[in-house]
């Protein structure tokens, strides 16, 4: 097995938590805002974003779990092009989560959801 650094398996199990909350988090404001708005015109462009913002965290949480699991199946050792591309989709994970984390919570402040 490749053997990663306790901290890099914290970063990415931290991040993967992150990346699972976001999912469920985007999923039940959409839902939310249907059930109490429905589909609009005032509505679909935020219906829109939520379910963008979840498919986004949906591909990174997939992508960086996917990478981890090719790098713990690595042997003797993973090589320097997989660690490349771990450390690249963490840093693509943690912008996505930055950035779709904020949308959702515009989007509940604008149409005051929990």
């Amino acid at each position: 097995m490749a053997k990663l650094t306790n901290e890099t398996l914290t970063v990415i199990f931290n991040l993967l938590r992150q990346l699972a909350e976001a999912v469920e988090d985007a999923s039940a404001t959409e839902w939310l805002l249907f059930e109490r708005f429905g589909e609009t015109e005032r509505t679909i462009a935020e219906l829109d974003e939520l379910q963008s913002a979840r498919e986004r965290q949906r591909v990174s949480y997939s992508r960086l779990y996917s990478i981890l699991l090719t790098i713990l199946e690595a042997q003797p050792i993973a090589s320097n092009d997989m660690l490349d591309l771990l450390a690249r989709a963490i840093e693509q994970a943690q912008a996505n989560l930055a950035g779709t984390s904020a949308s959702v919570r515009e989007i509940k402040e604008v149409w005051n959801l929990p």
